[in-house]
């Protein structure tokens, strides 16, 4: 002990030794000890060692304090240490002065990164530092996290690599967001920004732990963006998760989680209480929303999060934001890239950004007093170059807006007393700031793009240059500027802006074309040999000649297509020509505006180029050396070919509108046919139900001709006479169809009865079912209830009787039917004249007095099941109250079996309660025995106390 007292500062009495002995002494002991406080107290001696003698004590003592975490892990004290040891080395947060004996060490970083090589070689190391994570001493819990988060700093990949397939080593990381020390929570906010930077699977594996849950959670605990650094953390982390991640952005978005972001961006415009935090939590607040809607994310991602911003209420509130007082200037600008991205390609938000005013009187659009601010020099770089990708976002794929941006620019929409979107873009392309004209060019560039009614449209605009002047054109005082030799960047932008208005619009080029001096300007400009700077005009030059070619009519008989081409190569050269227009291509600042859709420039001398341009110049490059590189026979042939080509598309259109309409009358025909097809089957149906009745009708005919047969010879071959010529003698056929008809209605008057029986006897099954359920229910609560039951047994006995009654009428009803039936047979003798016609009117009445006694037994009948029905309700509501009664008392029942049962458990209770004091008691006083104290017994004090009471009752009064 006295050697690690010398060691933590004490002083010896013998020589000094160095720092590597005494590393050498103390790695010793910790790998010899036995004790598990020499074994400590060691550790805690590297600990402070670790700092001013890191490289001694990674190099010696590293494998010891392995072994001390795999062997020691009971002991939370020793774990700790050699926990803050193991940090000391791999971090590089914290360093002392080293002697001068360490003058020619490895620097901190390499130190750092060797030591984190060692650690990791094995990956149950760190198996076993994730497992540290579940202890719940601060001591071991808070060491282990900033261990783990120097790893991910020092080698994050390799790191991840092992966690990724560590069994539950990001829940464990995920469960310190829960710990509610907050020195913890908010360590490991740190750990998971590193865990989560660059491994989109370790992000997916976060999310789905309820990350954005517990995130969103402590953002509103901490106060959102009036928090401190913890909500920057959260935020820091939720971006890491969400950035290049479509899978947690539409996992984010379909959690709802978008709509709990409204609440963040509530801030007051009378606070003015800006703090540094609260600026920097905005900030990330912001960036967040822009990773959501990004361009760069996939389209249908980007739209769906898009709408469930305006939906939310969260586009209202950011354009509050914008149009606020005292936000500051970073503030706003990134407010002003966030509605850009916003609303960029989403009709909708882009139809409402239109409708917002500002706070001002009069009010203005919002997009005036953007502008306003775009043309304004005196505004910061970075705020003009928002100003002008928010009204590019705003014009994307809006033709709507495009239509209104050009609207105030014609003659019969300007308003002189109010300040419109075209005078500003107006006043900023020919104001003194080249910055202003080219942010003017390019948003009037945006108001043309893929739109060609609106380029036709702005040839209309005449602007006034002075007093007592004619107006001019805008085509023409754009290109009055360029021949002026202006600024860089002011050409380049009229460049742009030109090229992109001629694109597609022959009218424009013809206008341009119309101008005399253009075309001279435009190829002195290309031939020219100028330095560096000018390349980009001259590339730009080139492309709209090039324009030129590819898009003329000929109408110009000084300038078609063939001419422009000699011109070219007269006077510059075809191969120079080609060689100019790849100036633009290979300029520097193509590429990196082709990137992204935002203006991104650290200086306003470098926005040259824009990124809508950069497309299309990528699109017309090709076309425009292939049209330069024709000859006229080429273009003959070309011409030729699309005339024909224009011929056989005219062709093939009148073939598919021949196609079409066959198509429809195809269609006609085809429900034509089905309807027939379905009429044809009824009709075949019909068809075949009459041959069947016919054939039915045949036999009966048949059957009733032999029956009569044998009656009078004489008179049956007059009859067959009769029937081979085709003729039946008339009085018989009408008798055999009343009959026919007779019969008919007694069989339809017995299936009516057959009817009535089978719903009588239903009635009766459901009435004994009833009987029975209602005896079953019934027999458990006579005894409660003590209601007699005899009544509904009588009612049941007389409806039995009843129905054997009606039983018997019935087997009446159907012994009459079957008389009935084989009377026809016995009737068809009418036919054959050997009855009188007497007899068949005693016949006839005879049946028709049977079928109103029928008709008079139908009645009674109706009106005996009519009394049954009656009988039958009111049997029922008894029932249900006989019910309604039986639930009660079984209610009640079960409610006093529970009390009973509740009752005995009670009394085993207090039994058991008994037993044990009676034990107690008994065991009380064998101690007292044991000591020598008298005690005696129950029954002698029972016997005792019995003497004493006949005592008192043998004493005289």
């Amino acid at each position: 002990m006295n050697f690690l007292r010398g060691v933590m500062g004490g002083q010896s009495a013998g020589p000094q030794r160095s720092g590597a002995e005494t590393v050498q002494k103390l790695c010793d002991r910790v790998a010899s000890a036995t004790l598990l406080e020499d074994r400590r107290d060691a550790v805690r001696a590297l600990k402070s060692l670790s700092k001013k003698y890191r490289l001694e004590v990674g190099s010696q003592a590293m494998e010891h304090l392995i072994n001390v975490l795999q062997m020691d892990r009971s002991d939370s004290e020793i774990i700790g240490y050699t926990l803050d040891t193991l940090y000391n080395l791999i971090s590089n947060d914290v360093e002392e002065e080293e002697p001068e004996e360490n003058v020619h060490k490895p620097s901190s970083e390499d130190l750092a990164v060797q030591y984190t090589e060692i650690f990791i070689k094995q990956p149950e190391n760190l198996t076993l530092l994730l497992s540290l994570l579940e202890e719940f001493d601060f001591h071991v819990r808070w060491p282990a996290v900033k261990l783990l988060t120097a790893l991910l700093k020092n080698l994050g990949p390799q790191v991840q690599q092992i966690i990724l397939v560590s069994p539950m080593g990001v829940s464990r990381m995920m469960d310190l967001l829960a710990d509610s020390r907050e020195v913890i929570r908010n360590d490991g906010l740190l750990l998971l920004q590193q865990l989560t930077k660059g491994n989109a699977a370790i992000q997916k594996i976060v999310a789905f732990e309820s990350a954005f849950e517990r995130l969103l959670d402590i953002i509103t605990e901490e106060g959102m963006s009036d928090g401190g650094i913890v909500v920057e953390d959260c935020l820091l982390l939720l971006v890491n998760l969400m950035k290049n991640n479509s899978s947690n952005q539409n996992f984010f978005k379909e959690g709802s989680y978008i709509q709990r972001m409204k609440t963040w961006f509530e801030v007051a415009e009378e606070n003015l209480n800006w703090s540094a935090q609260k600026v920097t939590n905005l900030h990330l607040m912001l960036q967040l929303v822009r990773v959501l809607v990004s361009p760069v994310n996939p389209p249908g991602a980007t739209s769906t999060c898009q709408k469930s911003a305006f939906q939310c209420g969260l586009l209202q509130q950011l354009c509050t934001i914008l149009m606020a007082t005292g936000v500051p200037a970073d503030i706003l600008t990134e407010t002003i890239n966030t509605v850009s991205e916003v609303i960029r390609g989403s009709q909708v938000n882009q139809d409402y950004f239109a409708s917002v005013n500002a706070p001002s009187n009069p009010p203005r659009p919002a997009i005036v007093v953007l502008l306003m601010s775009m043309v304004n020099e005196r505004q910061p770089f970075v705020l003009r170059c928002a100003v002008l990708y928010c009204f590019q976002c705003f014009l994307y794929k809006n033709q709507r807006g495009q239509a209104e941006i050009v609207a105030t620019l014609l003659p019969t929409t300007i308003d002189a007393n109010s300040i419109s979107a075209g005078q500003l873009l107006c006043g900023g392309l020919f104001s003194a700031d080249s910055l202003s004209n080219w942010c003017a060019a390019v948003a009037l560039a945006h108001a043309l793009q893929d739109n060609s009614v609106q380029k036709e449209q702005l040839l209309r605009v005449q602007l006034a240059t002075s007093l007592g002047n004619p107006p001019v054109s805008l085509l023409q005082q754009c290109t009055n500027i360029l021949s002026q030799g202006s600024n860089v960047q002011t050409r380049v932008g009229l460049l742009m802006l030109l090229s992109t208005w001629m694109t597609d619009c022959p009218i424009a080029v013809t206008h341009f074309l119309h101008n005399q001096t253009n075309v001279p300007f435009l190829t002195a400009q290309i031939s020219e040999n100028l330095g560096e700077e000018e390349q980009l005009v001259q590339g730009l030059c080139a492309l709209l000649l090039g324009i030129c070619i590819y898009d003329n009519e000929n109408s110009l008989e000084n300038y078609t297509k063939e001419k422009l081409k000699q011109l070219i190569e007269k006077r510059i050269g075809k191969e120079i020509f080609i060689e100019k227009l790849a100036y633009i291509s290979k300029h520097e600042l193509y590429s990196r505006a082709g990137q992204k859709p935002q203006p991104s420039y650290s200086i306003p001398e470098q926005m040259l180029l824009d990124h809508e341009f950069t497309k299309l110049v990528k699109e017309l490059e090709v076309l425009i050396i292939k049209a330069v590189q024709k000859s006229s026979e080429d273009e003959k042939k070309e011409e030729e070919v699309k005339k024909s080509l224009e011929q056989h598309d005219s062709i093939v259109s009148q073939y598919k509108e021949l196609i079409r309409e066959q198509d429809m009358q195809l269609n006609e025909l085809k429900k034509q046919v089905t309807a027939l097809t379905t009429q044809n089957e009824q009709s075949q149906t019909t068809i075949t139900q009459q041959a069947a009745q016919i054939q039915q009708l045949k036999d009966q005919y048949n059957l009733l001709k032999i029956q009569g047969k044998p009656v009078d010879s004489h008179h049956h071959m007059h009859n067959e006479a009769a029937e081979i010529n085709g003729i039946q003698p008339k009085a018989d056929m009408e008798e055999i169809g009343r009959l026919q008809e007779e019969l008919e209605q007694l069989k339809k008057q017995h299936g009516i009865l057959e009817g009535q029986l089978a719903e009588k006897d239903l009635i009766i099954d459901k009435m004994q079912t009833s009987q029975i359920s209602g005896n079953k229910d019934t027999d458990d609560c006579t005894d409660n209830s003590g209601e007699p039951t005899a009544a509904p047994h009588k009612e049941l006995e007389t409806l039995r009787t009843l129905v054997q009654t009606q039983a018997a009428e019935i087997s009446q009803l159907q012994a009459k039917k079957q008389e009935l039936e084989n009377q026809p047979a016995a009737m068809t003798g009418l036919g054959s004249g050997d009855v009188d016609s007497d007899s068949s009117l005693r016949r006839i009445t005879q049946l028709e007095s049977r079928v109103s006694a029928l008709d008079d037994e139908n009645q009674k009948l109706k009106g005996q099941v009519k009394v049954l029905t009656e009988e039958k309700d009111s049997l029922d509501q008894q029932m249900t109250r006989t019910n309604n009664t039986v639930v009660i008392l079984q209610t009640d029942k079960s409610r006093l079996q529970q009390e009973v049962v509740e009752s005995k458990k009670e009394q085993d209770d207090l039994l058991v309660l008994l037993a044990d004091q009676d034990q107690k008691i008994f065991s009380l006083k064998n101690k007292l025995k044991e000591l020598g104290e008298a005690i005696e017994d129950e029954d002698d004090m029972e016997s005792g106390d019995q003497d004493d009471d006949d005592y008192d009752e043998d004493e005289p009064n």
